[in-house]
């Protein structure tokens, strides 16, 4: 992530620069093709005065053949500029996706906090395109203000207050369509908001479909969606509004200025101050005046639209991060000692844990937010609000978080699964290492679900696994936490929607898998605490009890309500 703190200028002038050797060749052919343009009116006066008025035949040819060479050269860099231009504001609003997917993927979090992943997605999408519009714009406005010169020149050697009209004229008529750009860009941004929260709704809701229809929620789930989907819609009418009022008004202001200067031309003529075929050119620029006007109002538009969007992009960017990264790196033979000193966070209360080095614990927490704030502490996701928590005597704090979380895995009950094959969900942790890959399958059992599926391994699974039973979907997800082969493996309820049978095959097949590695297994599951070397129990946020599991089951009758139960 760039250093500092962006914001929507910082990101919309770094999207410009980045395509500035695009915006300069498109905005000079632009520039080419405009003036070609504008003295294709010109060109045609000449022939009037030159050629018609006289009946120069040879006059005629030779004008006709320099009209011809005009349209030649305004054609090709008319198709030129446009592919150059088009080029710039997709590769600007692919560098913009591309910083974005760094700063959401960043070991550091923070960027995903109170933003629902349809939301992202849709600033990635959405937002990043308007931006990289910007880039095609300016090319666009660049050859539009080219053209308004040009013509202006033209109709100064024609005549000095037709030329002064256009050159006093100009300035006003801009700065009063960047004034009226100010409402759209403010309900552009409005619009962008709804329509990334209604994203995030409609995702959110898609993802818990099982779920709603289990509860019998359909109802209420729809009409929340509704009530979203038509803010958003509400929004867009208003910013669709605002667009139609701003064009509408910026083309009636050229109209005049055109009339205008077709008025004044009329009268110079009828003077006797220009000839026919100037008056024809006048007449002709006047007319030629209101593509590179509506040209600039759609360049507002759209810088207006970018800023928005640029806002927004700015915000996930300099999102503070959730946990600072330290600079040192853990061995690459770790040895995998957790240690937890006084931590203190959430529902946690001054926990004291010593986890040593290749053993395999449990810990059990009858109160999900305890457990759930432990694992945030273990994957480093948050730092303790009090204490500290080390591996191998060096507080996380310390280290890289790229790093940690290379030398220690935290396999959440939640993980998702990749819509691709069950044998890429299973390796995409392992580092190609295809023995590992074969010992976590047949340990999760996730083996067992490979020969149900019609391709094997190869068989393609549907978003987020949902083609699988819950069962199975926790099988693969185990697979591929062991497949990771992590030094340090922590693991929070890994077998709830598995069967008694295949969880204790599992248990016993995960005690050999991981014998001589760190196992922590967050879990209230006898038949995984049966194969643990100790269990930790945890009561109102602090450790209650330390034993073997058996000795737990005797002893405790807490314990033994809560494992049991």
């Amino acid at each position: 992530m760039p250093t500092g703190v962006p914001t929507g200028a910082v990101v919309l002038g770094r999207a410009i620069r980045g395509q500035r050797p695009r915006v300069i060749a498109a905005s000079l052919l632009g520039m080419t093709h405009q003036g070609c343009e504008a003295l294709v009116p010109v060109v045609i006066g000449v022939i009037i005065d030159s050629a018609v008025a006289t009946g120069s035949s040879a006059s005629l040819l030779r004008w006709l053949v320099v009209l011809a060479a005009l349209f030649l050269v305004l054609s090709t860099c008319y198709r030129t500029s446009a592919r150059i231009t088009e080029g710039a504001g997709e590769q600007a609003a692919h560098r913009l996706r591309l910083e974005l997917a760094t700063r959401v993927l960043d070991p550091r979090g923070g960027a995903e906090t109170n933003r629902l992943p349809g939301a992202l997605t849709s600033i990635a999408t959405n937002d990043a395109r308007r931006v990289g519009s910007v880039a095609t714009a300016i090319s666009y406005g660049v050859s539009a203000v080219a053209a308004l010169v040009i013509s202006a020149v033209a109709l100064l050697r024609i005549s000095v207050p037709l030329g002064l009209l256009v050159l006093l004229g100009i300035p006003p008529l801009l700065w009063l369509g960047h004034r009226i750009s100010r409402p759209l860009e403010r309900r552009s941004e409005t619009e962008q908001e709804r329509a990334a929260h209604a994203s995030g709704v409609a995702a959110d809701l898609v993802a818990g479909l099982r779920v709603l229809k289990g509860m019998g929620a359909e109802s209420a789930a729809v009409a929340r969606y509704r009530t979203t989907s038509q803010d958003s819609l509400a929004a867009a009418l208003r910013a669709a509004r605002s667009r139609a009022g701003h064009e509408g008004a910026v083309l009636a202001l050229t109209g005049v200025f055109i009339a205008v200067i077709g008025l004044v031309g009329a009268y110079l003529a009828m003077d006797g101050s220009i000839s026919v075929g100037e008056l024809v050119a006048a007449v002709g620029l006047a007319q030629f005046l209101l593509g590179p006007f509506q040209l600039l109002t759609y360049v507002n538009a759209e810088i207006a639209q970018g800023r928005a969007s640029a806002r927004r992009i700015a915000e996930v960017l300099a999102s503070p991060v959730t946990v600072e990264g330290g600079e040192a790196v853990p061995a690459d033979a770790a040895a995998g000692h957790l240690a937890l000193r006084g931590v203190s966070l959430g529902a946690l209360r001054g926990v004291d844990l010593d986890l040593p080095a290749g053993g395999l614990t449990g810990i059990v927490a009858r109160d999900p937010a305890a457990a759930a704030d432990l694992l945030l502490c273990l994957a480093r996701e948050k730092d303790p609000a009090e204490g500290t928590v080390e591996l191998d005597g060096v507080p996380l704090t310390g280290l890289d978080p790229d790093a940690l979380r290379r030398a220690v895995l935290v396999a959440h009950h939640d993980a998702d699964l990749f819509e691709s094959t069950l044998l890429d969900n299973v390796r995409s942790g392992a580092d190609g290492d295809t023995t590992a890959v074969e010992s976590a399958l047949a340990a999760s059992a996730a083996d067992d679900v490979a020969r149900l599926l019609p391709d094997g391994v190869d068989t393609l699974l549907a978003e987020r696994g949902r083609s699988l039973s819950g069962g199975q979907r926790q099988r693969v997800a185990l697979a591929r936490a062991l497949a990771a082969d992590r030094p340090v493996l922590v693991l929070h309820d890994p077998t709830t929607a598995v069967d008694t049978v295949t969880e204790s095959r599992i248990a016993h097949r995960l005690r050999e898998v991981r014998r001589g590695r760190t196992t922590v297994l967050v879990t209230t599951s006898p038949a995984l605490l049966a194969v643990t070397d100790r269990v930790v129990v945890l009561e109102d946020g602090a450790v209650r009890a330390d034993g073997h599991h058996n000795e737990l089951l005797a002893a405790d009758e807490t314990y033994r309500a809560a494992v049991l139960a």
